[in-house]
């Protein structure tokens, strides 16, 4: 552990309190610090952050853990503590808010049709909160679409992986031709290259129905476009070098 960067070593120990933790409240715990949809009733300001240090498995923080490690001990020893959990931090709150956005286009797409059709919004209030609904208002919209609706306003959004993947997208910025590997297709692969194919796969899974688990693909994308405009705005202004003392 004396190896590793000071912050980085605090964010791990911080995320597995917060796992430990989690196992002994149960419920309560994601109630109350994963991330909600904010007209949910179980939304509170401090979701936006504690969301980062929750997860929902020993492999969901062991990778993003694992990640952090490799992929964030360069760049704080680069930029130092303050610049990098800056960038962490950015890039986390980034991930949330397209995810959100996301949400919240399916939400108000769906009521908007509803509202055209003439159903009032008390019902549509019904559906968003218990997900239950008059087969007769099918006329009106797809059953998909309402089950979409559902469970967009009543998702919960956990782990740092949306962060992790502006760290991902700094370290190709910052080492463009380090080789990495995918477990599952152990070929190297620059890190311009890998990088940038992770994200596609997460727009492809994004938009499609082939996604593998409760993933949340546009946080991800977010994450790794806050980080993207981030470096390039440091880069294009010659911060990227730079420490924050």
């Amino acid at each position: 552990m004396r190896r590793i960067p000071e912050t980085i070593k605090q964010l791990l120990i911080v995320n597995v309190l917060f796992f430990v933790g989690s196992q002994y409240l149960g419920p309560l715990s994601y109630d109350l610090l994963a991330l909600h949809y904010p007209d949910n009733d179980n939304f509170f300001a401090w979701q936006l952050v504690s969301h980062m240090f929750m997860h929902g498995s020993i492999m969901h923080i062991a990778f993003n853990m694992l990640g952090l490690w490799m992929f964030g001990s360069p760049l704080e020893q680069m930029w130092g503590s303050k610049k990098f959990l800056f960038f962490y931090f950015s890039t986390g709150l980034g991930a949330a808010g397209l995810q959100l956005l996301m949400y919240s286009i399916t939400i108000n797409s769906g009521s908007t049709m509803l509202l055209d059709a003439g159903v009032a919004q008390q019902t549509i209030d019904q559906i968003l909160s218990s997900g239950s609904y008059n087969t007769s208002i099918l006329q009106y919209i797809d059953q998909d679409k309402l089950y979409a609706m559902y469970e967009a306003f009543n998702a919960t959004m956990v782990g740092a992986s949306g962060a992790l993947y502006g760290v991902l997208v700094a370290f190709a910025f910052m080492f463009p031709n380090a080789e990495l590997m995918m477990i599952f297709l152990p070929i190297p692969i620059k890190a311009k290259y890998f990088v940038p194919l992770l994200i596609v796969g997460d727009l492809f899974f994004g938009f499609s129905s082939y996604s593998v688990g409760s993933i949340a693909h546009f946080a991800h994308v977010g994450g790794a476009l806050t980080g993207f405009v981030m470096m390039w705005y440091w880069k294009k202004n010659q911060f990227n070098n730079q420490r924050w003392s």
